[in-house]
């Protein structure tokens, strides 16, 4: 399946020399945002902290107007001001888990700048969102300078064009689309359903394919060509989408497409082993290497299948790490160590002698994936068998381990973030197997998985 390239790519990242994918962003307005980025909302210190990194990922960029979307990683990931559509939607979704009221303030501020990027992208007027957006200006490799925030002085939004993240995929607008229908549950403002039905209907006349294995498709990249592969992934997430639509309008139209994604999900599964595959890239023939971690704990997430619950196991077993500094490549300081989980199998096989992609470091095989790490906490405390919370709690203890000790010391906008919050994505370098990287840079995305893990929210129930 498709991953990305560039500096720091991370699988919702990517896109690169003519594969787009998905992106939107959020962010608007400013005021009425209760929490500052020093602090947060209920739980723990560590969930607020967490809550403050998401904070100051967001202010970043403050004289650069009002509509602004977060920033997904830190500076030093060499993404610039770069803002992903997923993970600002799990930014929203993280916001409104934990935040209390200033939570659904923010949420609310970034679900109304997703529907900013609908509702005036510079090309399209068809209720896509790209795969990633700048909300704040930098000087590029070449020396050429990317002025804008968000929203340029024509009023359109500021597209990721400089790093190629002009597509759009189901994935991602998946996501989007299950963000703003969280908003819309939690405030009733028909505009957040309005949007999620338009990114669905983008999904249905784009994605849907009659192809042998079925599903919904990739989605186009940006000279806006469709492209061949069929996720798993991202069927999982329209399960989630499309029910939660049927479940909003009332329109059975959406359970019909719900049940064609689940339908795709299901081909996918491996009975011997107990494991679900990556997803076709010709919709005939199944892909079945590499096997990812999200296939594994998203399935559960959505589908809350007994027949299926063993690819819970299978993560566990199958992609299992512990990082310290003795590993060969490891990044992790002398006397710390971390587990959890990596993103693929091929990550646990990946070539220790060569850099993962141009420019970047030599891979650590036992590298901890944050974000994965949180999705299979997060299932396992929502299987809630025997041993599971036991084991979701080792799996957050280390995580919130990574966020006191990793990445001190880390900017967004230039700007210092505060103490010992935000997660990396990864406690070494790792390869993914999908041609792209995670390193040890604080992430929106892991950041938000944390979050909700920790506040046992589940965002793929419909």
């Amino acid at each position: 399946m498709v991953g990305r390239q560039g500096p720091v790519v991370g699988r919702r990242s990517l896109i690169g020399a003519g594969l787009g994918v998905g992106a939107a962003v959020f962010g608007a307005g400013g005021s009425g945002v209760a929490y500052a980025a020093g602090g947060g909302g209920g739980g723990g210190s560590a969930q607020r902290r967490g809550l403050g990194f998401l904070a100051a990922a967001m202010d970043g960029y403050p004289d650069h107007g009002s509509v602004r979307l977060t920033q997904s990683y830190s500076d030093q990931a060499g993404l610039f001001s770069t803002a992903f559509t997923y993970d600002n939607a799990l930014a929203i979704l993280a916001h409104l888990a934990g935040g209390g009221a200033g939570g659904r303030a923010r949420a609310v501020v970034l679900g109304d700048a997703l529907l900013y990027a609908q509702e005036h992208d510079p090309v399209y007027d068809d209720g896509r969102l790209r795969q990633a957006y700048n909300v704040g200006p930098y000087t590029f490799f070449d020396g050429s300078l990317q002025p804008d925030g968000f929203v340029r002085a024509d009023g359109t939004a500021n597209v990721g064009t400089q790093f190629g993240f002009t597509g759009t995929a189901v994935g991602d607008m998946a996501w989007a689309g299950i963000a703003l229908s969280a908003l819309a549950r939690r405030t009733g403002a028909r505009r957040f359903l309005e949007g999620a039905v338009r990114i669905g209907a983008w999904i249905e006349r784009i994605g849907r394919t009659d192809e042998p294995l079925g599903g919904y498709k990739f989605g186009v990249n940006g000279a806006n060509e469709k492209l061949p592969f069929t996720s798993t992934e991202h069927n999982t997430d329209l399960v989630c989408l499309f029910g939660r639509l049927a479940l909003l309008t009332g329109d059975r139209v959406w359970r019909e497409r719900r049940a064609r994604a689940e339908a795709f999900v299901g081909k996918m599964w491996e009975p011997d082993g107990g494991f679900f595959y990556t997803g076709t890239n010709d919709g005939v023939t199944v892909n079945k290497s590499p096997i990812p971690e999200d296939t594994q704990t998203w399935t559960h997430l959505a589908l809350d299948s007994r027949a299926y619950s063993r690819s819970l196991e299978w993560a566990a077993a199958e992609l299992a790490v512990v990082d310290h500094a003795d590993r060969r490549n490891s990044t992790v300081p002398a006397g710390q160590t971390y587990e959890g989980v990596t993103f693929s199998s091929a990550s646990l096989v990946a070539n220790e002698d060569a850099p993962i992609a141009e420019f970047q470091p030599k891979p650590d095989r036992n590298g901890v994936w944050f974000e994965g790490t949180a999705h299979l906490a997060l299932a396992l405390r929502d299987r809630s068998r025997a041993g599971d919370e036991t084991r979701a709690r080792r799996l957050v203890a280390s995580i919130e381990r990574a966020q006191d000790l990793l990445g001190a010391g880390q900017t967004v906008g230039g700007r210092a973030l505060p103490e010992r919050s935000g997660v990396v994505s990864a406690s070494s370098p790792l390869d993914t197997g999908f041609g792209f990287g995670y390193y040890p840079y604080r992430h929106v995305g892991a950041t938000a998985w944390y979050l909700l893990a920790a506040t046992r929210t589940n965002p793929l129930r419909a």
